[in-house]
Order: C-alpha cells, then structure tokens, then sequence
C-alpha cells in the first residue's frame, strides 16, 4: 500500500506575488543582459583582462537570472502526465553546463593574468573605466529592482546576490582603471582580473558540486538519512524501514520514498491511514530539509520475501 504526500501552493495572491517576482526578475535579467553585451564589446576595445573577466561573470550571472526567471515560471505550470516534474531538472542540466564554461574561463583568467603581470601591455584606462562604471550603474539598477523582494524566497535571494557579485566586479575595473590613470602601471588590469576570477571559481566549483549530487540522486544537503530511519522507527506500530531513498529533482525540490513495515494487524484493525499520516508529518515538518513530496509503502513483515533486492 502506498502513498504520495504533496501540497498544492497556487493561491490567488500567491499567484500574484509569483507574477511580481518574474517582473523583477525579467527586469534584472535584461539590464545584466545588456551590461554584458556592453562589457563584452569593450574588452574587445581595449584589450582588457579585467573587464573580459567582469562580462564572463556577467555571463554566469545572466545565466542565473535566466535560470531564476524559468524557474519562477515553471511554478505557475501545472504538472502533466508526460512530465510529472515539469521541466525542473532542466534547471540542473543548465547550471551544469554554465559551471563548465564558467570553469573553463577561470583557468584562462589565472594563465593569462599571470602572463600579463609579467608583461603588462598598453591599456587605455579611460575607456576601461568608463565600461567599469557604466557597468557598475546597470548591476545597481537592479539591485534596487530586486531589493523589495529579496526575502521573499530562496530564489530571489540567490538572484540578489548574484547581481552584488557583478557590482563587485565593476568595481574592480573602475578600481584597476584609476590606478592605470594614476600611476601608469597596467598590471593592475591583471590584479583585477585575478580578484574577480576569485570571486567566480569558488562559485563555480560549489555549482558543479551540487550539480552533480543532483544529476548522481545523491542524499540531499542537511538531510541525515539515518536520523530520518531513527524517527520513523519511532512513529507508533512501525515495526521495520528499508528501501529509504532521498534525492532531488531540482533545487529546493527532495523527495524521499521508502517501505514501512508493520504488523498484519494493523491492515485489518484499520491502523494504516493513521500511520501514513504519522510518517508524512515525520518527515514534512521535523527535518531542516522540509520534504514535502514523500512515498511510504505499508507492508506486512512477510512481504520482503517477495521483493528482490531488498536492502537498508
């Protein structure tokens, strides 16, 4: 016997909240997607490092908005036979590719960076420090675009954050730009470029990680299976636990399924639907991963005998 255990989350005002967050988002997202055009062509203009650096981040951070941005419309979707899920895990598959660019780029930026330092060539710092600050104004546009929403959920807090990441790397250039000016040495293009590098690959790393533990069905982050048996071992009647699986379909989405087993009495005295609602509020309100979606197979203890490969 089995159950799945979901909540539906559309309201009226939740859908008009979802409505104002994909304006903000779309907002943010066409303002970044336009500094990096800008910083892209002027890298190419003067030749620097730096600010090629700066609109790579831009890139990652473009990417996610635009992950943001789908995710928050996947929200207002319904579920369809086809695909339970909806397009959820595309959001997995895109951060991948986006952290192995991302990735590639970091490595480029410390070859090249370092190479530089040891020759540093001839930068206009006039224009570099105007694409620096022209870029800056763009990333504090949105930060003010966002800013009243940033707490409403993980999702605008995560895209927030991006954008102050790309205000810090504008303000490397400009910082880069006014130490050429003043002092002629052009190295600090070089500098800039290692400190906005710094700023990325660490990110970088951290997304091909979860990534990764996403696409592998890992356990989710936060989540000790082993506490989850040990409090479902304490729900009353449960007599045994196996097959206890954890994983994620996207961010912020785990779900978990595992078979319960209980004494034979309790089909025939009635006791099931008061133990599947005992197991769904175990694990949908006790853990600091919330585990909204879950599956429990009420099983007799003779049942095991039937399943192959049965295991912890």
């Amino acid at each position: 016997m089995g159950h799945d255990h979901s909540h539906s989350h559309g309201t009226g005002s939740a859908g008009a909240d979802t409505r104002g967050h994909r304006r903000r988002l779309a907002i943010a997202f066409s303002i970044t997607t336009t500094i990096l055009v800008v910083e892209i062509v002027g890298a190419v203009w003067t030749g620097s490092l730096a600010l090629l650096v700066d609109a790579a981040h831009m890139l990652t951070d473009a990417g996610g908005l635009a992950l943001a941005l789908l995710a928050t419309n996947l929200t207002m979707r319904p579920p369809t036979a086809k695909r339970t899920w909806g397009y959820q895990r595309a959001e997995v598959l895109a951060a991948m590719a986006q952290s192995a660019i991302l990735l590639s780029v970091g490595v480029y930026v410390v070859v090249e960076a370092v190479q530089r330092l040891a020759s540093p060539p001839d930068l206009p710092s006039t224009e570099l420090l105007v694409f620096g600050i022209i870029g800056l104004v763009g990333n504090i546009i949105s930060l003010a675009v966002l800013a009243s929403s940033r707490s409403d959920n993980m999702n605008l807090r995560a895209a927030f954050l991006e954008v102050a990441n790309d205000a810090l790397g504008s303000v490397a250039v400009i910082v880069a730009a006014i130490v050429i000016a003043t002092t002629g040495w052009t190295g600090a293009d070089a500098v800039a470029a290692l400190f906005v590098g710094a700023l990325i690959v660490p990110r970088t790393l951290k997304l091909l990680r979860e990534t990764l533990e996403v696409l592998l069905e890992s356990t989710p982050r936060g989540l000790d299976l082993d506490a989850v048996r040990e409090h479902l071992l304490g729900v009353e009647l449960v007599r045994g636990v196996h097959d206890l699986h954890a994983t994620q379909i996207a961010s912020h989405l785990p779900v978990l399924t595992a078979h319960i087993v209980v004494d034979e009495e309790c089909f025939r005295d009635g006791h099931v639907p008061r133990i599947l609602d005992d197991l769904q509020e175990c694990v949908a309100g006790h853990f600091d991963v919330n585990i909204e979606h879950s599956t429990f197979q009420i099983e007799p203890p003779a049942h095991s005998r039937h399943e192959p490969g049965v295991h912890d």
